[in-house]
């Protein structure tokens, strides 16, 4: 396995501006896909959007990293062996770019890297005129746009090695039910404190009847009590542990891009991530799981539940699929914002997983 050149945390923004970003920069294709094939395929009517960019009515902007062209400029710690690729789901109120640094690492260990911006983040197309407000009508249109971004835009990037995931938070909701509803698709999967529940602060059936009732009367696209839109102010609260700077340069990523301050729910978002949480932990639905999972379960998890994920993963084994949970007791939600002694060993441990496979075939 490749040996990992962690980034030092004491120059971080240093390394990530002279390093790290000019070598992405180099082997990086932008893009925007089109979901409407994959959402009708599933049912469900395309939504043309009213906060697209650039024109693109409707579209999912998407970044790429080759790893073939990453390698030709023979970074230090690159390995020369192509390994397949990753496709990377991020979490709630996310975008692409706040993955450079794990995409770097991927990119090291010869993975090419495809990062979509889930509908209502980042550049792709919005459904609500704040630009801060995440809003969805169906979590099932996130399932068919990551699905029909990885089948063909991840599967061309592959070009016929293992084709990988990578999932975080709502991402990792998004991917459980994509794993479920299309069992061939990946040959590996990690699930990095997935969302298979929500925080709400309250019992589950409580929260359900609450929104439920708050979505009824017209307040579905209201943004969700105790939230605020993006105010350019550092709140390092939640972050006790984390790494300050990859908290600051995430911070800073997000005053610099207006496309990046989507901060808060609506009401039918928290609904629709209810929705799938019921669909998702159902155990015909896992089941249907082949690919098998990784997921990582973070000790100081404010933001999603840890025994919906426990859950779930016995109802994979229970349908024959084979699931691993991995308990971090020292991390907080973002295991790839810790500390380098968090990050490194979890880090080690995915790339090891992704490996399995790939070398049993060599």
């Amino acid at each position: 396995m490749t040996q990992l050149n962690m980034i030092d945390e004491r120059r971080y923004a240093e390394t990530m501006r002279g390093t790290v970003i000019p070598a992405l920069e180099a082997c990086r294709d932008e893009g925007w896909f089109d979901p409407s094939a994959a959402e009708r395929a599933a049912g469900l009517e395309p939504l043309p959007g009213n906060m697209d960019t650039g024109g693109r009515s409707g579209q999912l902007h998407y970044l790429c990293y080759d790893a073939a062209k990453f390698d030709a400029q023979r970074e230090a710690g690159a390995t020369a062996a192509f390994r397949g690729a990753i496709v990377i789901s991020h979490g709630f109120t996310e975008f692409a770019e706040k993955y450079d640094e794990l995409v770097w690492y991927f990119l090291l260990a010869g993975y090419s890297v495809c990062v979509l911006d889930h509908r209502g983040h980042g550049k792709s197309a919005r459904d609500v005129d704040n630009p801060c407000l995440v809003w969805i009508d169906d979590w099932r249109r996130y399932v068919a746009d990551l699905a029909g971004f990885a089948e063909t835009i991840g599967q061309s990037y592959a070009d016929g090695r293992p084709l990988n995931l990578f999932c975080h938070s709502m991402g990792g909701g998004i991917g459980a039910a994509v794993l479920e509803r299309y069992p061939s698709l990946f040959d590996r999967a990690v699930l990095s404190a997935p969302m298979i529940a929500p925080q709400t602060g309250m019992a589950m059936w409580l929260a359900r009847a609450l929104v439920g009732a708050l979505c009824a009367c017209g307040l579905g696209r209201h943004r969700v009590f105790g939230q605020k839109d993006f105010d350019g102010v550092l709140d390092l609260g939640p972050y006790q542990l984390s790494s300050e700077p990859r908290e600051r340069w995430y911070h800073q990523l997000r005053c610099d891009n207006p496309e990046y301050q989507t901060y808060c729910a609506s009401f039918e978002w928290v609904r629709q991530a209810m929705h799938m949480n019921r669909a998702v932990l159902n155990p015909a639905a896992c089941a249907e799981i082949e690919t098998p999972i990784l997921l990582f379960q973070c000790g100081h998890d404010i933001w999603v539940r840890n025994q919906p994920q426990t859950e779930f993963v016995r109802r994979v084994k229970d349908g024959s699929g084979q699931a691993t949970l991995v308990h971090l007791p020292d991390s907080e939600h973002e295991v790839f914002s810790m500390p380098n002694k968090v990050y490194e060993p979890y880090l080690e441990r995915i790339l090891a997983f992704y490996g399995e496979k790939v070398l049993a075939e060599d």
